[in-house]
């Protein structure tokens, strides 16, 4: 772990923002979990670079439902082998010493979840189940997987037959409890953004929520955002490397109330 490329000032300065904040959340994108082997979007090696993000748009599922969920079938070999890496735990503790209240996620994966955190807000949905479009029947996606191996392409509801659909939001599809989150947003006086680009809306509305009420914005991302104007940190590194400092710096600070 290289510390000077994580800036240890801000790194610093992010920590006090976390411990004299009376309702942190956080904020996440797929830059979270690139070092947990699942690639981001927009970045360098992103997916969208490799693959035509037309076909992640609900009109495509609904036109080429069998060419989608091949797709999908190839990226749930990756998503699924997945392990939380340390950003995902660090930011687990930092729920659990009750520094940061709920985490915000554009993320499908999981690995918050997986990493100990309980308090999650899934805005783009989870890939761990399917759900009917028919007859809103929801299946773990272990069973779907069964159902894609054996041939059922698309998988088929058990019960009416209708095709099954990720439990995740599409391009051209609402993201899921964004009230909610709006809610957390607007009485928080700090928020940490970890790995988004900061691009995708509405989603990318809650870090400038939390600027809208008079808190404090720290980004966390291996390359610039469309929203650094607004931060009052920013640290430019691994997440892993920086959450992993940023948990340290913050317990340390504490020990010294």
């Amino acid at each position: 772990m290289n510390e000077t490329q994580c800036n240890s000032e801000n790194v610093e300065r992010a920590a006090d923002i976390l411990v004299n904040a009376h309702h942190a959340i956080a904020f996440t994108g797929a830059g979270i979990s690139t070092e947990s082997g699942i690639p981001d979007f927009r970045g360098p090696q992103g997916l969208w670079r490799q693959y035509n993000p037309e076909i992640a748009t609900i009109d495509y599922f609904l036109q080429h439902p069998k060419e989608f969920w091949l797709f999908y079938r190839m990226r749930l070999s990756t998503l699924f082998t997945a392990k939380p890496n340390r950003a995902h735990i660090a930011l687990a503790e930092l729920e659990k010493m009750g520094i940061i209240k709920t985490i915000i996620t554009q993320n499908i994966d999981g690995l918050h979840q997986a990493a100990g955190s309980n308090n999650v807000i899934e805005l783009h949905g989870t890939m761990r189940r399917a759900v009917c479009l028919a007859c809103g029947h929801t299946y773990p996606m272990d069973a779907v997987i069964k159902k894609i191996d054996s041939g059922q392409v698309p998988p088929l509801c058990d019960g009416c037959g209708g095709i099954l659909k990720p439990d995740t939001v599409l391009f051209g599809e609402s993201v899921k409890d964004f009230e909610r989150a709006r809610e957390l947003a607007l009485m928080s006086d700090a928020v940490l953004v970890v790995g988004s680009s900061l691009s995708v809306y509405p989603a990318a509305y809650i870090p400038l929520f939390v600027k809208e009420m008079g808190g404090k914005v720290i980004i966390v991302n291996m390359e610039p955002t469309e929203l650094d104007y607004i931060a009052d940190v920013i640290i430019q590194c691994k997440a892993g490397d920086a959450m992993s400092l940023l948990l340290d710096a913050v317990k340390k600070k504490l020990s010294m109330k």
